[in-house]
């Protein structure tokens, strides 16, 4: 998120304009997504829509306005990066190991390798559901496993519910929460998200007192 604006630093006693959200990009992030999936169709690769167009896809009214993301299996990397690049977009190296970031058309697109800390597997991108995104059909990562990537990437230093609690009201009955919960049990902010949905009655089937504690009880 962009910062706040400085107001009247100098005359004022520095004021502070409440941050403002970048520009609604979602249709330029549309068109994007469709290139980029189009030339992924035809590498013969496989892959899945992720982030917040992946939510736009199953029905989730989210403001695109940051960048596209794709999970593709490593190895996979230098065929797509080739065919990228063959189409005139530009590849940014990033630091990080685990994705490749790309350009086109002033948009940011993010071709993942590991979601939350786990390599992006042929597993996971079989589970990914087709589905039209703005008329266009793309393989989707599952919703289970969004849920999952999006809870186990939460910390101490990114933990924004507000952005994930209307995934989960959108998401709930195509989300197994059984496996979610198995598979964030280890992440404390994960776990605090998913006793919050219990709470609001956002899951339709919510263990007592937050969960396997419970669950282990005679």
């Amino acid at each position: 998120m962009a910062h706040a604006d400085r107001i009247g630093d100098d005359a004022g006693g520095g004021a502070r304009a409440p941050d403002v959200l970048p520009p609604d990009h979602t249709q330029a992030i549309l068109e994007v997504t469709k290139e980029v999936g189009a030339v992924l169709k035809a590498s013969g690769c496989p892959f899945a829509l992720v982030g917040s167009v992946a939510a736009y896809a199953y029905g989730i009214p989210v403001r695109l306005q940051h960048d596209t993301d794709f999970a593709l299996r490593a190895e996979d990397a230098g065929t797509v990066v080739g065919l990228l690049r063959e189409r005139g977009i530009r590849i940014v190296d990033p630091p990080e190991d685990w994705l490749v970031k790309a350009r086109s058309g002033g948009e940011q697109i993010d071709l993942i390798f590991a979601l939350a800390g786990r390599a992006v597997t042929t597993e996971l991108l079989d589970r990914a559901w087709t589905l039209p995104v703005d008329s266009v059909h793309l393989p989707v990562i599952d919703p289970t496993d969004l849920m999952t990537g999006r809870l186990a990437a939460l910390s101490e230093h990114h933990c924004d519910y507000g952005a994930l609690l209307p995934v989960a009201r959108g998401l709930r009955e195509r989300v197994d929460w059984d496996r979610v919960r198995e598979e964030t049990r280890d992440h404390p902010m994960a776990v605090a998200f998913l006793y919050l949905l219990g709470l609001l009655g956002v899951l339709p089937h919510t263990p007592s007192n937050g969960g396997e504690e419970a669950e282990g009880r005679d």
